[in-house]
């Protein structure tokens, strides 16, 4: 994820938040992991910890940072942790082609934020555009997305370097695009270098699978479905008051666990997420924050295996359940601005 961590990553592992309440006996104990450290793209979550959203909802809850040495998705299947903050929808199809009992109980982004930075150019303002460029791509992208890209619109390997999350071999090329959050390399660049680069964002161009989804195991969700839907709910809760609320309880927490963030990256990465409607937009308008939709990840389902990212023939179907979210939870939080 954001290489704007990195500069110094959490090295002493899990750090558990210093959120207990008072009567922490008669909560229930949950433990979520995330795939990175501590920043904006994790604020719901955050927020429903340092609101005391979670408490409300009868759940003590434990956030526990990613990081580069840190794999969280291992600790849940392995049963050390309740929920994992999973990437994306490819993560889920992942899943069930190795028959781990994972699933996907709510999409916190309804956009993916993956975008490709480009140098000022008026001739480049489209995906299609990227083609004569060079594109600096990470193995992960290559063996995802980038997959999609030659299916659906004829991009070619032999224009791919590899993106080792460092931003001077794009600037130092104006004839090259690179890999990026929406979120967070476009701030960076933009300090780095002085210029402010064009974005082009692939969910733009159907790239539709969910990104930063709530993940758990097949068995807590058979023996506690009121505990999944109660983290569910306060973590929608979380999300609508980071977004529209006062988020620096949140914010405060996220830089208490990770010292290296400071406030205007956090506040770029708000309005960022906000103007790309990337935690709010889509089907999330009308069902909620998490809203997920069958015919959507069939969707997603269809292009990735179509690019031969994914296998035709796993029932994709066991990724996901609809059971906890589309409810409308929250809907009321949402600025009327």
């Amino acid at each position: 994820m954001s290489p704007l961590c990195l500069l110094r990553a959490l090295t002493f592992g899990a750090l558990a938040m210093l959120a207990a309440p008072a009567h922490a006996e008669t909560l229930d104990k949950v433990t979520f992991g995330t795939n990175w450290v501590a920043e904006a793209e994790h604020g719901g979550f955050f927020q429903a910890v340092a609101d005391g959203t979670y408490k409300s909802y009868g759940l003590d809850v434990t956030i526990v940072p990613g990081g580069p040495n840190i794999n969280n998705g291992i600790l849940l299947v392995a049963g050390k942790l309740d929920f994992y903050m999973s990437a994306n929808t490819l993560k889920s199809f992942d899943a069930v082609t190795n028959n781990v009992p994972l699933v996907t109980v709510a999409a916190i982004f309804q956009r993916d934020p993956q975008v490709f930075l480009v140098h000022p150019n008026p001739k480049v303002t489209k995906l299609e555009d990227l083609k004569p460029l060079t594109i600096f791509i990470s193995k992960e992208g290559v063996a995802g997305y980038f997959q999609w890209m030659k299916n659906e619109f004829g991009f070619s390997d032999n224009k791919v370097k590899p993106y080792t999350f460092n931003a001077q071999p794009f600037l130092a090329d104006k004839n090259s695009a690179m890999q990026g959050y929406v979120t967070s390399e476009p701030f960076v660049v933009e300090k780095q270098a002085g210029f402010k680069p064009t974005l082009i964002l692939l969910a733009d161009y159907g790239f539709d699978g969910y990104s930063t989804l709530i993940e758990t195991r097949r068995d807590l969700i058979d023996k506690k479905p009121d505990l999944v839907q109660r983290f569910v709910d306060a973590s929608i809760i979380g999300w609508y008051n980071y977004l529209y609320g006062n988020n620096k309880p949140a914010n405060d927490l996220i830089k208490k666990l990770n010292p290296e963030m400071t406030d205007d990256v956090l506040a770029n990465s708000v309005a960022k997420m906000k103007e790309y409607g990337i935690v709010d937009s889509g089907d999330s308008l009308r069902d909620g924050i998490g809203a997920m939709s069958e015919a959507r990840v069939a969707s997603f389902f269809d292009k990735m295996s179509r690019a031969g990212v994914v296998k035709r023939d796993i029932d994709f179907r066991k990724a996901y359940t609809l059971q906890f979210v589309n409810k409308g939870v929250g809907l009321d939080l949402r600025s009327k601005k």
